[in-house]
């Protein structure tokens, strides 16, 4: 969870940075496990100004964002959870029946995708496979595809619904603010729907028109996003797992308290830059775009989390969509008792399994 002090900037009327105190009942006395995934809060927060001190630029924090990312003022970034890193491998492990393995599709900017293949060894040369696109989750400012949390994850997605994915790894705020994510993950999207340019997994095994996509968090965001982009039936089904939208009105059940809303606008504040960096931009809060009805896509399934702030978001988000005309299909299912991206920090519980099976489901359903 968050600890006492959190400094931010961003652009801001006072001069001075803004400091955010958190009023829980205690605070870890260590940093928080890099490889935990849960960022939102579930306390209050209030702000006040500080006032920056001098000293070494390469240790005088400007941003601190615990337990997501520390910024200092020479421009050097420290992340402080979803940093850890496990290696791809074409011999699977760990009993698994699940290939693997990185490649670049954009060396310039560095967009890069993990490419997971159930069975490879075994699989005849002509058989084709559906294809998952998926983007990881992390508030736009951590994790990659790279994680072992998600290379976990998809690994027993793969196997069990028997379908290839693309884990689409883009860069990431601040270094690189919205709406560079949404942008590197158009270009990847378009990658994999021209058949990865020759890539040999791809090009030999996926099926076109068989390509779904996917999302966690701020990735489910991004899937969005990217079902607005795609032409009608270039995507069969989308996948919403406690998709990552807000908005300045309280909608449903949502917390109403104005510390928390705060926080959840500051966070999106600083993943941007100025001319989207606001609370009810169509980016964060698809309930305002109007475009519900443009998704291109056939089939929408959203989950949500019966504990995580963002739940209302999603359980309005499939109203609207229902009530927008458009000519799809919407699911929605709830996993009570249970925080934000739980089936990643606990994957072994009955609930994860129950949301895995799921999508698995959904995959199969075509």
């Amino acid at each position: 969870m968050l600890s006492q002090a959190l400094v931010i900037r961003w652009t801001n009327p006072n001069p001075n940075p803004i400091k955010l105190i958190t009023t829980t009942q205690s605070s870890p006395q260590r940093n928080p496990n890099k490889g935990t995934l849960y960022i939102f809060p579930s306390q209050s927060l209030i702000f006040n100004s500080l006032t920056p001190t001098s000293m070494d630029p390469d240790t005088e924090v400007i941003i601190d964002c615990p337990p997501v990312f520390k910024r200092y003022k020479s421009g050097r970034v420290e992340r402080l959870m979803g940093t850890e890193f496990t290696p791809a491998s074409i011999h699977p492990t760990n009993g698994s029946t699940v290939s693997s393995k990185d490649i670049t599709i954009n060396p310039e900017t560095s967009i890069t995708a993990r490419l997971f293949f159930p069975n490879f060894f075994t699989t005849p040369p002509s058989t084709k496979l559906p294809i998952l696109v998926y983007f990881h989750g992390g508030a736009f400012f951590v994790g990659s595809a790279f994680n072992p949390s998600y290379h976990n994850f998809l690994t027993s997605l793969v196997s069990k619904a028997n379908i290839m994915a693309v884990s689409i790894n883009y860069r990431l705020a601040p270094e690189h603010l919205l709406p560079t994510a949404y942008d590197d993950s158009w270009e990847a999207m378009q990658w994999v729907l021209r058949g990865g340019d020759g890539e040999p997994w791809l090009a030999e095994h996926g099926d076109l028109k068989s390509v779904f996509m996917a999302g966690d968090s701020a990735g489910a965001n991004i899937s969005h996003q990217m079902a607005l982009r795609v032409k009608r039936n270039e995507v069969l089904g989308m996948v919403l797992i406690h998709p990552y939208f807000w908005g300045s009105e309280v909608i449903g059940e949502e917390t109403r308290d104005p510390k928390t809303r705060s926080f959840m606008e500051g966070l999106w504040k600083m993943a941007c830059v100025e001319e989207i960096g606001y609370v009810d931009h169509e980016l964060y809060n698809p309930l305002m775009e109007g475009r519900l009805a443009e998704l291109k896509c056939g089939k929408v399934m959203v989950m949500v989390a019966g504990k995580d702030v963002l739940r209302e978001r999603g359980r309005v988000y499939c109203e609207k969509v229902k009530e927008s005309g458009w000519d799809g299909e919407v699911e929605l299912h709830e996993s009570e008792e249970e925080d934000h991206v739980f089936h990643l920090n606990k994957p072994e519980c009955d609930k994860a399994l129950a949301l895995l099976d799921k999508i698995v489901a959904f995959f199969n359903s075509f």
